[in-house]
């Protein structure tokens, strides 16, 4: 019965979005498109301190920005901070022999963006500059995390103090100032520091610098040397206990880190050891860690997870699958901790590429949840980790297309995650050959290593890498809603096919066989086409195609 109830729990999650439509407003454009107060000027460095009230709920704190003018400035800078927080004061800060000065900056408000006046078009191109905020606010709970963004206040069940922050889609600007666009990433990486009340630890991203004592609180202090997703920044603070390991991966030595709540010390120690072989796993398959100056960390969070670049939120309650069931309904999806696996292969794809536009967000999701599949195959075999992912095909809905419109901060369907998966298991069935399909993986991590990219980008490197003529293919799978129905007649000997409900140049290899063994391989279009088919027993296709059969 409990297995049923968390089934239906999260077909009723995944079909909440659907049919949804959307009015987009000027907030939503400020928000989603690199406008005027924000396409002059590029992110360098963040220097971010916040400061915790358990008690009100709030936090107050400051963000130095570091930037680069990269082309003639306009007046006005736009900066991101989502009601309820508010801005306090802002401060250009410049830096004399010894001393530094601070130049008050106006700013005003329009919904969740500020606009920042200063004589900035005085500004020279190629010239660095800081931008000082202090704020402060209590900020957006979230109801359902992760989904629906916000922080968490809860307690643990030993009564202390648990908290922790998801906010992607909805933006780091729900309690943080940055510029909240996914395309601008601090290229220099950034620090974080967080005052908390003593006896709870805060963890965060990259390596811990510095623990220090101020009276009743107590302050971390984290480094992150690699640019990183402002969605990913995070902290995770509680009665925390560490342990620390050490891996030999494809660029030497990779630090790991966990950090659970004290009472899961012992069983998490039992489920964590799955990273290690999963680590190896996605090294093989889609190139080096890609990013062992931070280090890989797993860390208990409040909520069921979060690709938080290392610094991996857990929350799956210690079971294998996804909450205990399998989302591929094939029995195969118990093999592992679906959460460690699918939110540890966003460091490759989601961390290490990053879409520029959220609305191309299936490069995070639909190859991060294929790469779930290539972990069942490191551990139990390649028929076993296509089988995952063939089941993982149920889920999808076709509700719209998987990318969605573009600078309006709006991701297309949560058909991203399933059937992205799908499109990349097709491609590799289309490659016929996983050395090279395992190049191009690869090849990826390698080519846009630290970047942030378009689907138009992606889309034309796995056609490179795989010699495939893709522009059909995705067309299809991604920006239509369009499932292909093969159609097909067998008369006088002859098997006659084509394909419906297809874009203009659309094929697929598909191989059928019959009773008695005999195989051939077809590529339907819109018009019908025939062959000699003297086989016994009617025509059986192949599973490997999200496709319709029509006989």
């Amino acid at each position: 019965m409990a297995k049923t109830i968390i089934n239906i729990l999260f077909i009723m999650w995944y079909l909440l979005p659907a049919n949804t439509t959307f009015a987009y407003t000027h907030a939503d454009t400020l928000r989603g498109s690199n406008g005027r107060g924000r396409d002059w000027w590029d992110v360098k460095y963040y220097n971010l301190v916040v400061v915790f009230d358990t008690a009100t709920k709030s936090i107050s704190g400051e963000n130095t920005i570091s930037l680069a003018v990269t082309k003639k400035p306009v007046d006005s800078m736009q900066i991101d901070l989502q009601a309820p927080m508010q801005i306090d004061s802002v401060e250009l800060t410049t830096y004399g022999d010894d001393t530094v000065i601070r130049h008050p900056v106006n700013f005003k408000r329009e919904g969740n963006a500020w606009w920042l006046t200063y004589h900035f078009s005085e500004w020279t191109q190629g010239t660095t500059k800081d931008i000082l905020i202090y704020y402060h606010g209590k900020p957006r709970a979230a109801v359902n995390a992760p989904w629906d963004g916000g922080f968490t206040w809860t307690k643990d069940t030993a009564g202390n103090p648990w908290i922790s922050v998801s906010c992607q889609g909805l933006g780091a600007s729900v309690w943080w100032p940055c510029k909240d666009a996914q395309w601008d990433e601090p290229d220099n990486g950034m620090s974080v520091a967080f005052t908390v009340p003593k006896g709870l630890k805060a963890v965060s991203n990259g390596k811990l610098l510095r623990v220090g004592d101020e009276e009743d609180m107590q302050s971390y202090s984290w480094g992150v040397k690699n640019p990183i997703n402002n969605y990913d920044v995070t902290f995770y603070i509680g009665d925390y206990v560490h342990w620390q390991d050490t891996l030999m991966g494809e660029k030497g030595q990779l630090n790991l880190d966990f950090w659970v709540l004290r009472y899961n010390e012992e069983r998490a120690k039992k489920q964590f050891e799955v990273v290690k072989p999963m680590l190896h796993c996605f090294e093989y398959w889609m190139g080096p860690y890609p990013f062992y100056d931070d280090g890989y960390k797993l860390v208990d969070a409040p909520y069921l997870g979060m690709e938080h670049q290392s610094a991996v939120a857990y929350g799956n309650g210690y079971k294998m699958g996804y909450l205990g069931f399998d989302r591929s309904f094939t029995g195969v999806g118990m093999d592992f901790d679906y959460i460690i696996v699918h939110e540890s292969g966003h460091e490759w794809f989601g961390n290490n590429i990053t879409a520029k536009d959220i609305a191309d967000n299936w490069v995070h999701e639909g190859i991060t949840t294929f790469s779930e599949s290539l972990f069942e195959e490191c551990i139990a075999g390649k028929e076993k980790g296509q089988k995952f992912c063939r089941g993982e095909w149920n889920n999808i809905r076709n509700d719209k297309p998987i990318i969605g419109p573009y600078g309006v901060n709006t991701e297309g369907s949560d058909d991203m995650y399933d059937k992205g998966a799908a499109i990349m298991y097709m491609v590799r069935v289309m490659t016929n050959d996983d050395e090279k399909f395992r190049a191009m993986l690869r090849g990826l991590g390698k080519d846009h290593y630290h970047q942030v990219t378009t689907t138009q980008q992606i889309e034309g490197d796995i056609s490179w890498h795989t010699g495939l003529d893709l522009t059909a293919f995705f067309e299809q799978y991604l920006r239509t809603t369009k499932i292909p129905q093969l159609e097909y007649t067998i008369k006088n000997n002859e098997l006659n096919y084509k394909f419906n409900n297809i874009v203009t140049g659309f094929t697929l290899p598909i191989t059928v066989s019959a009773d008695d063994g005999a195989t051939t391989t077809i590529k339907p279009t819109s018009e019908w086409q025939h062959i000699k088919w003297e086989a016994k027993g009617d025509v059986k296709v192949t599973k490997d195609f999200l496709i319709k059969v029509k006989k």
